[in-house]
This record gives structure tokens, sequence and C-alpha cells, in this order.
């Protein structure tokens, strides 16, 4: 019980408030009784009733000093009794007030103290009153946007592991089948076979890396060699290399860019894998006569697309994890799902921002990365 911290700010508070009221009697009660005299002494010179002489012991308070029965004495008894209900009054109240005080400092507290321990039970996302806007009340803020954020990266960590691990199973099957009918002869061996096995094989060391990729980022430990680049050069390098891909799909590909901009700091080899997923997905999801134009500004990288975009209620989750639109959309094509996790945390990784804007459905998709200056 001496544990609590209601117990103890209810004695703070009851000592506050006696310490106050007996130091209000001990200082208002004799000067009360001093100025009364200063004032009948003064203004009723004539008056019958001798005065008794002044107590000059500092150790005592003078609360008696006139005769019983006079007007003096009556007034003297009336005050004193006043006082000794004034002080007990606040003595009483300043009770009341810790009571009050009390539970109300220490309820949010005891909420807290509930919610974190069902939190370390697996509780996840449980949510306190946010009951007042000081100190307390942004605590209680901080810990239900702390439990939000758990839960969601519990939920994210254990869709990503359900994920990783079908993304894992369809190559493996792949692979078991082909080299069990292999080994039993049931299959002759043919490079259209071979073919299909390298092709798992490469998506299974293209899911490795990805996932390797992510927990560099985010353990801090990304590697990066950072070194001054044209921004135009940058483009352009990314342009090269899908131009054959944009043109056998009748898509305009092209790179905006002044020839004077300020270069930029950044591992080259990295950003070149930024904007290939940007653009390897505008040249899956725009269809044939539309464009993609990779644009640069100070300090921004842009690629913009005229294909089907994004549905709004899909933007907040487009850098999630292997996050799909499409609910029934098959990976086909050897990517893993990451690719803009990946991009998302290699320019954060450059002390960077990426954002996506997508005015709706068929109506385009842009990418922009903002540098840090």
């Amino acid at each position: 019980m001496r544990r609590s911290l209601t117990l103890k700010l209810l004695i703070a508070f009851l000592f506050v408030g006696l310490a106050g009221t007996v130091l209000t009697a001990v200082v208002v009660g004799p000067g009360t009784f001093r100025e009364f005299e200063r004032f009948i002494t003064n203004a009723a010179p004539g008056h019958t009733h001798p005065l008794p002489q002044v107590n000059r012991n500092p150790n005592r308070i003078p609360f008696s000093r006139f005769p019983q029965g006079t007007p003096e004495g009556n007034f003297e008894a009336r005050f004193g009794r006043l006082l000794v209900l004034g002080t007990g009054g606040a003595a009483l109240l300043a009770f009341l007030l810790g009571i009050f005080l009390s539970r109300t400092m220490t309820r949010p507290l005891q909420e807290l103290t509930e919610a974190t321990s069902r939190l370390s039970r697996g509780d996840l996302g449980l949510q306190v009153p946010v009951r007042s806007q000081d100190e307390i009340g942004r605590l209680a803020a901080a810990f239900n946007r702390m439990s939000a954020d758990l839960a969601q990266a519990t939920r994210l960590r254990r869709q990503m592991t359900a994920d990783v691990a079908h993304d894992l199973r369809t190559p493996l099957s792949i692979i078991a089948g082909y080299s069990e009918a292999l080994h039993d002869g049931k299959l002759q061996g043919s490079p259209e076979i071979y073919a299909v096995l390298n092709q798992q094989v490469d998506h299974l060391k293209h899911l490795v890396e990805d996932l390797r990729t992510l927990s560099l980022a985010d353990a801090g430990e990304l590697p990066l060699n950072r070194r001054p680049v044209d921004p135009r050069a940058l483009l352009e390098r990314t342009a090269l290399a899908y131009f054959a891909q944009a043109e056998a799909q009748g898509i305009t590909l092209t790179v905006e860019a002044p020839d004077d901009l300020e270069a930029v700091s950044v591992d080259v080899e990295r950003f070149a894998q930024v904007l290939n997923n940007l653009v390897g997905n505008a040249l899956r999801h725009t269809p044939g006569g539309g464009t993609i134009a990779l644009q640069a500004a100070p300090g921004r990288l842009v690629v913009r697309d005229t294909g089907e975009g994004i549905p709004a209620d899909e933007i907040p989750h487009i850098f999630d994890r292997f996050y799909r639109g499409d609910k029934a959309r098959r990976r086909s094509d050897g990517e893993s799902g990451l690719g803009l996790a990946i991009a998302k945390s290699i320019v954060e990784a450059h002390g960077g921002k990426i954002t996506v804007d997508s005015p709706g459905t068929g109506q385009g998709t842009t990418f922009a990365i903002d540098l840090a200056g």
C-alpha cells in the first residue's frame, strides 16, 4: 500500500492543505487580535473595560486577552471558534480535493499500466481513453499509436510470411516435380524443361535477394556507395534499358530533364534498381499507345505514365510488401512483389521520400522521388 501513487498523492495534498491552514491560523489569528486591540484603543479611548496586559511570551498565541462577557471577549471567542472551524473545513476540503485529484491523475496511469500488461501478453491494437491534452494525455495518445503500429506490423509480418511461403512453394513445387520426373525416367531432358527449371531458380534467387535487401534496409545496414551523378544521365540509363520493351509494346518512353541540373549524391546501382522497378511497373500497367515520361527537376525524379492508374483506396498500401491490388492476380512474370517496397526502402536510406499520385482508374500514375538536399 505504501507504494501506491494514489496514497502518496493523497497524503501530499492533505499535508499541503493542513500546512497552509495552520500557517494561516498562526498568522491571521494573532494579527487580527492585535489589529482589534489597536482599533479599540485608538477609536474608543473612553472604553469602560480595561485592556489586559499584552502577553509577551513568544511561545504562546495570545488568544485570551479580553474579559469574558465583554463585547471584546465575545468577539474573541466567536472569532476563535470560526478560525478553528475554518481550519478544520480547509483540512477537510484539502482531503476531499486530494482524493479527487489523486484519482484523476492516477486513473489514466492505471489504465496505461493495465493496457501495457495486456499488450505484453499479446493483446495487440489495444487502445486507452485519452482523457486530457496534458503530458499524461499525450502519453496515452503515444501509447495508442504504438499499439496500433505494433498490431499493423504484426499483421504485415504474418501476411509477409504467408506470401513468402506461397512464393517459395510454387517454384519449389515445379522444380521438385520436374526433378522427380527426370529422376524416375518419366520425362526426358529437353531444352524447354531446362529453361523452365532455370526460370524458376532465377525467380527464387530474385526473391531471396529482394528479401535480403529489405532486411538490410530495415536494420539500417543497407550499403550505399554514394557519388555525384547527373540526374539526366540516371534517367537516360533507365530509358535505354527499357527502350526495346517499350517499343515492342507500342509505348512511347521519353526523358524530360534540363541539361544543367545539379548533380545528386546517390548510389547509382541502387537508384537504378529503384527506377527499374518504377518503369517496369509502368510498362506492365500501360496499354499500347500510351506514354511513360522520366522527368527530372532540382532535387526530384519523376516517373509518369498514362496507364490504368491506381484506385484511391489502394494508394495507402501501394508500398506494402506483397500487396496485391488485384487479389486474383498471379505473378507469372517472375516478379517477387517486393519491388515498390524495396524502392521505398532504398529512397529512404538515401534520406529521401517517394510518393505516388493517381487521379483514378484509367488516368495514369505518377511516382515522385524527392531527394534530401
